[in-house]
């Protein structure tokens, strides 16, 4: 009997199991037209190799902070739009890893600030100043959005 990678199939909750997602997980993908699983003469999905490289790239693409939305012009062949996708995340890195840049850079001043109240330290104050003369809209990146409470969100802007 001949022997091929794109033999393998898994069912759903193997597959799930792998990535350590539930199966919902791979049911919503699909039905936003990210996964497309063959299904046996009994109607269950059966993925192939093929099939958990798309889900390797969809749980890489949303731990790089990606939506499913951006994820799925990735995956289509035929989309338009897959250059300015990604140079916009890139975009969007670069102004979070600026912002995270500067919370770490905050944060050792704290640690190593002698002021009890560091809203006092001259140093903080000089880091924080363009956020009290209004020239920087808070620490989160334009259009974040915080979540105080469930279903109720607030902006992260000051």
């Amino acid at each position: 009997m001949k022997s091929s990678r794109t033999e393998i199939r898994w069912t759903v909750g193997e597959l799930a199991d792998r990535f350590e997602l539930p199966t919902h997980v791979l049911r919503h993908w699909e039905s936003m037209g990210l996964l497309a699983p063959e299904r046996d003469s009994a109607g269950r999905r059966r993925y192939r190799e093929d099939d958990a490289y798309r889900v390797a790239v969809i749980v890489s693409s949303k731990a790089a902070g990606m939506s499913l939305d951006q994820i799925r012009s990735l995956l289509d062949a035929g989309a338009a739009d897959r250059h300015r996708i990604l140079t916009d995340h890139l975009e969007d890195l670069a102004g979070r890893m600026a912002e995270m840049e500067r919370s770490r850079h905050l944060t050792e001043h704290a640690l190593e600030c002698r002021a009890h109240d560091i809203a006092t330290c001259p140093g903080f104050r000089s880091h924080v100043a363009d956020l009290v003369a209004g020239t920087k809209r808070g620490f989160m990146p334009a259009g974040a959005r915080v979540h105080t409470n469930p279903g109720h969100d607030v902006s992260g802007h000051a």
